[in-house]
This record gives C-alpha cells, structure tokens and sequence, in this order.
C-alpha cells in the first residue's frame, strides 16, 4: 500500500497573493512612486488599509476605498500612533 501525503515548503518571504476583495470596487491610497513601480513592473502595491493588490485601472473611476481615506486624513504621525496602538493590543 502506498501512501499519499502533502508537503508544505515554507520560504519565510511574506505572501503577496492579490486577492479577489475589493480592489474591484475601490481606489486605494498608497505610496506614489510604488505605485508607478508597479503599474511599470506589474509588482503588487500595499494600499493603507493593507490592501495587497496590482494597479492595472484608472484610480479616478472608482471611489475611494473608506478604511484608506480615514487613514489619509489621520496624517502620517496618526497613521504611526494608531498601528503602534494595534500592535500593542
């Protein structure tokens, strides 16, 4: 009798899947020169809300995601203070 089984490699390199969420339906705030990268290269991009995603549409035809437009408005030093806060809880 044989046996069959599954293996599992782990290459400790984060996974950077898109997925089918709602990159769809939403434009997402991330880092400008990453996103130029991106379209160019067709590299995934990391939105503000941690969206994992590879830009490929005009951003302006779609509305903007909510979680990244409350982060936008929180300013960079509020963005820090609130991941800093989940990292702790």
């Amino acid at each position: 009798m044989t046996s069959t089984g599954t293996e599992t490699i782990t290459t400790g390199r984060p996974d950077l899947r898109t997925d089918d969420g709602d990159h769809e339906r939403f434009a997402h705030f991330a880092e400008r020169d990453k996103v130029t990268e991106a379209m160019v290269m067709g590299t995934p991009v990391i939105a503000l809300c941690g969206k994992v995603w590879v830009p490929s549409r005009d951003p302006k035809k779609y509305p903007v995601c909510p979680e990244c437009q409350r982060l936008y408005d929180l300013g960079a030093e509020g963005r820090m203070e609130e991941w800093k806060a989940r990292q702790e809880s």
